[in-house]
């Protein structure tokens, strides 16, 4: 099989890309290296998949010295013509986007940004896809799209009409859009709802990335709804075995079906839609703990009030995965972050400093 990464210099991406390499597929990765953050982390993680930074160019291909069956290629999403020259020229099997502008708090000051990215450059994949006989695209979607929804857990059978950010507004987006390629040109497509995805080589603008930075060096942590908040901390490996499920299985559709009762999580149409959490919520103030126990020291603590576009709680409901996958999310909060700790020192420090300033 041939697969196209989509957002291999990220979180996610770059730890499946080196999943899918390591059992052996051909994999073609992709990434615009935007600044977002820091992009010598993003650097740094593609140079752990063999790809050295000084001969990436702009849709130009770079071969991986650590495997033969990688190819990495610098592209922007909303590149129409260079991402529609893209599937032609290389067939792919299957495609898995996980490219994006990611991050709530940010699409409050951005919001052309992700227009950009998450609708127009999600629309040249389907377009690929649908001119070029992908088998089965699979793409990232997000928790957040759940908004003011407070039935508890998340299920893909809730309706999700009601975002509070531009960033759960266009992953929402994206699923109807995935859904219309489904039903009128038969393209499978399955969403990835990820629920607040940790661990080694993740992104700065996350809650461990910052906390864990502030305790070492004994500045203020910002604790958001005055510590009121839940989420379903899910840790890496554990996302990754449930997206490679997933690409493996292409979605046929649901002949039980109606549109008089529509189930919002399956259609007709080749189309599904899956949560991939933890479904074990973790409390904030018990998740500043697992950090303080692993770092050995203890958090100065900045109480404020909820964030626009923010929710109190999420907890994923993870049951259609389970029966349909035998997808079992299965690492403690307390194990991951103790891993993503020790990644944090080696990589990131020497004698205490930063090696790279985040």
């Amino acid at each position: 099989m041939k697969h196209l990464l989509t957002g291999t210099a990220g979180f996610i991406g770059f730890h499946l890309a080196k999943r899918m390499l390591e059992r052996g597929d051909e994999v073609v990765g992709l990434d615009c290296i935007n600044d977002y953050y820091d992009v010598n982390l993003k650097y740094a993680r593609l140079e752990q998949t063999g790809i050295d930074r000084n001969k990436i160019e702009n849709g130009k291909f770079v071969q991986s010295i650590k495997y033969p069956n990688y190819r990495f290629i610098k592209l922007k999403l909303e590149d129409r013509k260079a991402i529609l020259k893209l599937f032609e020229q290389e067939k792919f099997d299957k495609v898995c986007n996980l490219a994006a502008q990611a991050g709530v708090r940010y699409s409050l000051q951005n919001p052309f940004t992700y227009i950009d990215s998450n609708i127009s450059g999600f629309l040249n994949i389907l377009e690929g896809c649908r001119h070029n006989g992908v088998r089965h695209l699979a793409y990232a979607s997000s928790s957040s799209v759940y908004g003011l929804n407070e039935e508890m857990p998340f299920s893909v059978h809730h309706n999700v009409d009601h975002p509070i950010s531009l960033y759960a507004a266009s992953k929402k987006s994206n699923e109807l859009m995935a859904h219309t390629y489904s039903y009128l040109y038969g393209i499978p497509t399955t969403g990835l709802r990820f629920f607040t995805v940790y661990g080694p080589w993740g992104r700065p603008d996350m809650a461990l990335f910052l906390f864990t930075k502030a305790i070492i060096e004994g500045k203020p942590i910002d604790v958001y709804n005055n510590g009121n908040m839940q989420r379903d901390f899910t840790y890496i490996d554990d996302i990754v075995e449930g997206i490679v499920r997933v690409i493996d299985n292409p979605p046929v559709g649901n002949p039980e079906w109606t549109g008089k009762q529509p189930d919002p999580g399956t259609s007709v149409a080749p189309y599904k839609v899956y949560n991939i959490g933890n479904s074990k919520p973790v409390k904030l103030l018990d998740f500043i703990e697992a950090i303080e126990e692993a770092l050995g020291k203890k958090a100065i603590q900045n109480f404020l009030p909820l964030q626009p576009g923010d929710v109190p709680a999420t907890w994923a409901d993870v049951s259609d995965l389970v029966s349909d996958l035998d997808y079992q999310p299965n690492t403690d909060i307390r194990i991951g972050v103790k891993r993503f700790v020790e990644w944090y020192k080696e990589f990131l420090m020497i004698d205490n400093n930063p090696k790279i300033k985040l």
